[in-house]
């Protein structure tokens, strides 16, 4: 998992980690919007995210934001279509919480240990 760098948390718990992907957590401890940025459904990386981070297959993911939606009770994360999207964008976003297959060295994000 990837943060922006602004973001003051470090590690999480995969509890955690699922509380913030299906938006049931909407802010940091710091009080800072939650700006979570997924990968779409079909990518194989975001299957194997969903799977072994979060304990979850994607279709349950998308059953959670889908209900959320059409309730109105909440929104369904932001989709990008690559890695590097992925990247300039948590990078740009205040708040922002994303994935990646591995963090480049270079990268303006922090990485977030999930525990």
């Amino acid at each position: 998992m990837i943060v922006h760098p602004g973001v003051g948390v470090t590690a999480m718990t995969t509890n955690e980690a699922r509380l913030y992907l299906t938006m049931r957590l909407k802010t940091w401890p710091n009080g800072v919007p939650v700006k979570v940025f997924v990968l779409p459904d079909e990518d194989p990386l975001h299957r194997r995210f969903a799977t072994a981070v979060l304990g979850l297959y994607p279709y349950q993911l998308r059953r959670v934001w889908d209900r959320q939606l059409f309730s109105g009770t909440g929104q369904a994360p932001t989709t990008v279509a690559s890695e590097a999207e992925m990247l300039r964008r948590v990078a740009a976003t205040p708040g922002a919480l994303g994935y990646v297959g591995s963090v480049p060295a270079d990268a303006p994000v922090r990485p977030l240990e999930v525990r």
